[in-house]
């Protein structure tokens, strides 16, 4: 029940987040905003998203996680539906922002409980799958805004789609009904240390911090300077229509959830850290080519399995390996930090992707950020200590040390 919770709970987010990278150009032509401004309302929202993580985290570390995630799907519906009525940009910044910080509690505080409650033996192919429901709730978006899009005038379309982001209230009742909350094993003096939600500063956990922040830069930077302006690129750069876009697109998205299968079962059969790192390299590799050489748009769509495929390995590994990098006390804090801090630092590319285009084209912009942000990956994951059949409940502080 709680691996269901959590893959409906991931699934909704990814549906609602979705949505605005596939209104990006109706968004533009509604108001007459720049690339960059558009790439800046996705950033602001990341932003947000970046500290509910860390904050939602260190909610449930201290009131529970089970309360904590009913709290934060609640926040990012009532938000989302509040941004199919804004009536000027100003108002979808604000409402993006707001909207933001569930997300970011929503994925910390599901990824500490389902930790806590899992097998050891399990953990990392469950943990891997229930990030595959962001391809179920992506999918969603993208058969949700193809069709309000075929009937629909874009500047009334757009306001619908977001308004069907209010769903993802309902499972608050099934959380409420079916979830207990996962029993503490901290001991007295640990649960005081995690009364701040800087504890993991502190030096014990400070390395492991460090590493897992920049882990986190280069993962979501990756991700969200690459899929925020896929469909832009697909219509802009290679001129599909927005049916041909979305079929290019559900061939990523059907690899997406492929990858995060294949990855959630590498992680416990080869290790946390071997898993990641072929997965980082196979990114930088697929990503350079996706962009930079000259494909027939037949070749796009086959070398876009392979794009969506290797892009899934990434965040399918970091519930897992997080969760065990950190003590209970901590660990919704940290969890939600390392993740999401990579948010914070994000944010800003798919604005400095807008902007680059003033001087290169848009396919040129994405593939450099997205490169450089793998390369982060790979590195930090190399520093980051093995955990794989580690039982929670002697998870130590020393998470920064290779073993």
């Amino acid at each position: 029940m709680t691996f269901w919770a959590c893959f409906g709970g991931w699934a909704l987010d990814a549906l609602d987040l979705q949505m605005f990278s596939q209104a990006i150009p109706a968004l533009i032509t509604t108001w007459g905003i720049s690339k960059a401004e558009a790439g800046f309302a996705g950033g602001i929202s990341l932003f947000s998203l970046s500290l509910g993580g860390w904050l939602g985290g260190w909610g449930g570390d201290r009131w529970g996680r089970v309360r904590m995630l009913q709290i934060t799907i609640l926040w990012f519906s009532a938000f989302t539906l509040l941004t199919a009525v804004a009536q000027n940009f100003e108002q979808l910044l604000v409402f993006k922002a707001l909207q933001g910080l569930g997300f970011g509690g929503e994925w910390a505080v599901g990824a500490a409980l389902m930790a806590e409650v899992l097998p050891t033996a399990v953990r990392g192919r469950a943990l891997g799958l229930v990030q595959s429901a962001w391809a179920v709730g992506w999918g969603a978006a993208v058969l949700l805004y193809t069709l309000i899009f075929l009937y629909f005038e874009p500047q009334i379309a757009w306001r619908i789609l977001f308004g069907i982001g209010v769903l993802p209230a309902f499972l608050v009742l099934y959380v409420r009904r079916h979830i207990p909350e996962p029993p503490r094993i901290a001991r007295k003096e640990e649960s005081a240390l995690g009364a701040s939600p800087f504890v993991i500063f502190t030096k014990p956990l400070l390395m492991t911090t460090l590493i897992g922040a920049a882990f986190g830069v280069g993962a979501r930077g990756g991700y969200y300077a690459l899929m925020t302006w896929l469909p832009a690129y697909l219509q802009s750069e290679r001129h599909l229509s927005i049916s041909n876009a979305s079929g290019f697109l559900a061939v990523i998205i059907v690899a997406f959830w492929c990858g995060c299968a294949v990855c959630a079962f590498l992680m416990d059969k080869l290790g946390r850290r071997n898993a990641v790192v072929a997965f980082s390299l196979c990114c930088l590799i697929t990503v350079f080519v996706y962009m930079y050489a000259p494909l027939s748009n037949s070749s796009m769509l086959i070398l876009g399995f392979p794009l969506g495929f290797f892009a899934a390995g990434v965040p399918a590994s970091m519930g897992a390996w997080f969760s065990e990098l950190y003590p209970q006390y901590a660990r919704g804090a940290g969890v939600g930090f390392c993740y999401c801090f990579g948010g914070i630092v994000a944010s800003f590319f798919p604005a400095l992707v807008g902007k680059m285009t003033e001087h290169m084209s848009l396919g040129i912009a994405m593939a450099s950020i997205t490169c450089v942000c793998y390369a982060v990956v790979l590195v930090s994951a190399l520093l980051l200590r093995e955990t794989s059949q580690q039982n929670l409940d002697t998870a130590t502080a020393g998470a920064g040390e290779q073993h």
